[in-house]
């Protein structure tokens, strides 16, 4: 008969699967973080205050989260977060086959060429891409692509509010996301061109979301990403960098994207544009991709 897990055990649990440090709980919380490490280490459980905010921190990061939800066993609990979870080293037949809410079997590809080529596409990134509520205008979404304990390339990008958050999966020379938008609570389906170099530091591809309007449309569009800084290995160091990026307006002053990038992002398509040499859909072809890479210490590009 197990014994049923400690606070502790859950609050371990629920960090990992947010992939959050106890330093930033903490800040996020705004207790000194000694405190958030007796929670930790099973010293004190929180008050009801403290467990009331905590609970309300999370569930603005995995929505649906309540009070409840610690009220479950280890698996029960890794199951809303769509973790697996080791109970005396093995991992409970009821979880086995869910890891990481995405039932897919592309994910042990995914696994294998993260752990091969993951390295390649972790850092601080920035994109370029249309606005479908305003045309003419465009947003920089910034945010982080970094290696998570589940084998998979956590993906979180927004600004100024909006913040959309899933996985990066590399298969087959491309890198396919899931995201989710906490703002419109839906999930984003992305596809980029990958690159074979070391380091990747541009990447072309496409959206396919629901746009944020009243019905929300189904709207597909270009995109593309920029590196714009290396992940430094100080987890706290990096939380605050990547805080500070999500919290910077999107909207791209009007002058700031020159024509060229107006173009590749904003394309005339359809029959007419296919009569005239132009794509009958909307593509993003390898042959004429943005994506670039650059080996370790830049001495070789493309």
């Amino acid at each position: 008969m197990s014994t049923p897990a400690a606070f502790s055990e859950k609050l371990d649990l629920v960090l990992k699967a947010l992939s959050m440090s106890r330093g930033r709980l903490a800040a996020e919380l705004g207790v000194d973080k000694s405190l958030v490490g007796r929670w930790a280490s099973g010293a004190v459980t929180p008050s009801a205050h403290n467990l009331e905010n905590l609970t309300r921190l999370v569930a603005a990061k995995r929505d649906g989260f309540t009070m409840l939800d610690w009220d479950r066993d280890l698996p029960g609990l890794a199951d809303v977060f769509g973790v697996q979870v080791r109970l005396n080293g093995h991992v409970p037949a009821q979880t086995r086959g869910a890891a990481d809410g995405l039932p897919l079997p592309v994910l042990d590809m995914a696994r294998l060429t993260t752990e091969r080529r993951g390295a390649a596409y972790e850092g601080f990134w920035r994109t370029t891409r249309p606005s479908v509520m305003m045309p003419g205008r465009f947003f920089h979404d910034h945010g982080v692509v970094r290696r998570a304990e589940n084998g998979l390339l956590q993906f979180k990008m927004g600004g100024a509010g909006l913040l959309f958050d899933g996985w990066l999966l590399p298969a087959e020379g491309q890198l396919f996301a899931i995201l989710f938008d906490t703002v419109g609570q839906t999930p984003i389906f992305l596809i980029f061109n990958g690159v074979p170099l070391s380091k990747a530091s541009f990447l072309d591809g496409l959206v396919m979301a629901a746009a944020l309007n009243a019905a929300r449309t189904p709207s597909a569009y270009p995109i593309v990403m920029e590196r714009i800084g290396d992940l430094t290995g100080d987890e706290a160091a990096d939380e605050a960098t990547c805080a500070e990026l999500l919290s910077r307006d999107p909207l791209i002053p009007e002058d700031e994207v020159d024509e060229a990038m107006r173009r590749h992002l904003v394309r005339d398509i359809g029959p007419a544009a296919a009569a005239a040499g132009g794509d009958l859909f909307l593509l993003a072809p390898i042959t004429s991709t943005l994506s670039r890479g650059e080996t370790i210490g830049g001495r070789l590009q493309g």
